[in-house]
C-alpha cells in the first residue's frame, strides 16, 4: 500500500495487525478451547503447556481504557523510534468483544491529561506500531 508521501507503508512486525484501511489486530484462538491471546500461535508454549493448533482471528477495533500512562524511555526492539526519542503515551485497552488487554502506544498529539479509564477508543495503525484513539 502507499500512502501519500510516495512512501511504501510496511508493518513493524508481520503478522501483528491487517494493513487496510481499518486495522485490526490479529490474534489466535485455540481450536480446542476457544480462549483467545494476542499473539498466539500453534505449538507455543504458555506456563509450561504447549499449546495446540491456534486459529488464525482478526480481533476487535474498539475497546475501553483500563489504564495507561507515560513512557519516559525507549520501547525494546521490535519497535522502531525516531533519534532523539519522544516520550509517548501507551494505554492498556480491554477489547469489546474478546474482553482481554492489549497493550499499545496511543497516537501522537495525546497526553496523560486527555485520557480517562473507561474511554472508548479504536485501534489504528500509525508510524511503526499500532496505536489507540478515541
Amino acid at each position: 500500500m502507499t500512502v501519500a508521501t510516495g512512501l511504501t507503508r510496511l508493518p513493524a512486525v508481520e503478522g501483528f495487525f491487517t494493513m487496510g484501511d481499518d486495522p485490526q489486530l490479529i490474534g489466535g484462538r485455540l481450536e480446542t478451547g476457544g480462549g483467545t491471546a494476542f499473539r498466539c500461535t500453534s505449538g507455543a508454549v504458555i506456563h509450561g503447556a504447549r499449546l495446540g493448533a491456534v486459529e488464525e482471528v482478526l480481533l476487535s477495533r474498539f475497546g475501553t481504557i483500563w489504564s495507561f500512562t507515560n513512557s519516559a524511555y525507549p520501547p525494546p526492539p521490535p519497535f522502531i523510534v525516531g533519534e532523539p526519542y519522544v516520550p509517548v503515551v501507551v494505554a492498556a485497552v480491554e477489547l469489546a468483544e474478546e474482553q482481554m488487554v492489549v497493550l499499545g502506544q496511543v497516537s501522537p498529539g495525546w497526553t496523560v491529561d486527555d485520557l480517562e479509564v473507561g474511554m472508548g477508543c479504536q485501534a489504528r495503525t500509525g508510524r511503526a506500531v499500532h496505536r489507540w484513539r478515541d
